[in-house]
């Protein structure tokens, strides 16, 4: 955000010393989180000066009281465009869902989705949203990425989630602004935190975004509690820069496949992607019951958080470096032999992954 820092400032510091900081370098205070992942006050202000983002952080380093300052960076979701419905879903099939789906279907796992508003009445969601968390302050409508996410794992009407049974902790981080959707440091860790407090044993993260030091540090908390991270891998294309939180190391990175195996043209490639999934024209739920195709790692990785999901109801015991193994070990190997920057370990194969995992 151009006008916005985050800084890290120990929560017994006074109202009346954060109001003197903020006049000295003429800020506004906008928000307050006490994050229980790290243990850090993060607050959110900003600047009314027309000062830079990058003098102003140089600024607060004569603030003895701040600990930390940085970027409210942006994120966007990790898809391409969404095309009118016209063919069905292959994606189950390239998954072996259907064989899956005999041995676990998610049931009593809580896959936390944080992304954009989800539309909880859309039919093939039914049952499956536990609990949903406003991260944004923003008044949103129903999209169609989060909602389009949230039924690549949960769908279970007219279409064929990678995990129907799961229960769906929905987090509204992601809004519309100027044509784009977009979410910040704050929302994503504020809603992080609160899906942690919930118990979600799964995150998917369908966007992506700058390497983010805050956002690292929740990261790393989660993963510590045994939080499986999942990621899309971007869609910048195959010169582009590492993306997170995709490239964090405490992170499944997922790119995208098409209905012949082939590499997604605009994904992102590195020695950080794990695995592949289908990701080229799929089926997905828009908002107010409609049906969309789409195109990205957006969805690729929303349907591998939903494979996590399945190995842990067979396991709940599974640690997140456990799942990331057998994720790797059971997938089709794609492209050169062995590991590469295309297609990580190659495509997820639920059946494969769940009969590896010895049941609890």
């Amino acid at each position: 955000m151009p006008d916005e820092l985050i800084l890290d400032i120990p929560a017994n510091v006074s109202t009346e010393v954060l109001d003197a900081i903020a006049g000295r370098h003429n800020m506004t205070r906008f928000e307050t989180i006490n994050v229980g992942l790290t243990g850090r006050t993060l607050h959110r202000w900003r600047i009314d000066s027309g000062v830079s983002v990058a003098s102003m952080i140089i600024s607060m380093s004569a603030e003895r009281q701040v600990a930390r300052a940085q970027p409210n960076y942006l994120y966007i979701p990790a898809r391409t465009e969404q095309l009118p419905v016209n063919s069905d879903q292959y994606a189950p099939q390239k998954l072996n869902l259907p064989e899956a789906h005999r041995l676990a279907r998610g049931d009593k796992v809580l896959i936390a989705v944080i992304d954009s508003e989800v539309d909880a009445s859309h039919p093939d969601l039914a049952g499956a949203i536990t609990a949903n968390f406003e991260a944004s302050a923003d008044k949103e409508q129903p999209h169609p990425h989060g909602t389009g996410m949230a039924g690549a794992i949960a769908a279970h009407r007219n279409m064929l989630g990678t995990a129907p049974g799961v229960g769906l902790l929905t987090v509204r981080a992601f809004s519309s602004h100027a044509g784009r959707v977009e979410g910040t440091t704050f929302t994503i860790i504020k809603g992080l935190d609160w899906a942690a407090a919930q118990g979600a044993r799964v995150v998917n993260m369908s966007f992506a975004g700058p390497s983010d030091p805050l956002v690292r540090d929740a990261l790393a908390k989660a993963n510590q509690r045994g939080m499986v991270l999942i990621a899309a891998a971007g869609n910048a294309g195959p010169n582009s820069p590492p993306l997170f939180p995709a490239a964090d190391p405490n992170v499944i990175a997922v790119t995208a496949t098409n209905a012949d195996d082939a590499l997604f043209s605009r994904a992102n490639r590195g020695n950080y992607i794990a695995v592949a999934a289908p990701g080229v024209d799929i089926l997905a739920l828009a908002p107010e019951g409609q049906y969309q195709f789409t195109t990205g790692t957006s969805v690729a990785a929303a349907e591998v958080s939903g494979v996590a999901a399945l190995l842990i109801e067979r396991n709940p015991s599974l640690k997140p470096a456990e799942v990331r193994k057998i994720l790797m070990d059971t997938a089709k190997d794609l492209g050169p032999r062995g590991r590469d920057r295309d297609f990580g370990a190659g495509l997820v194969n639920a059946l494969k992954a769940l009969t590896a995992v010895r049941p609890r």
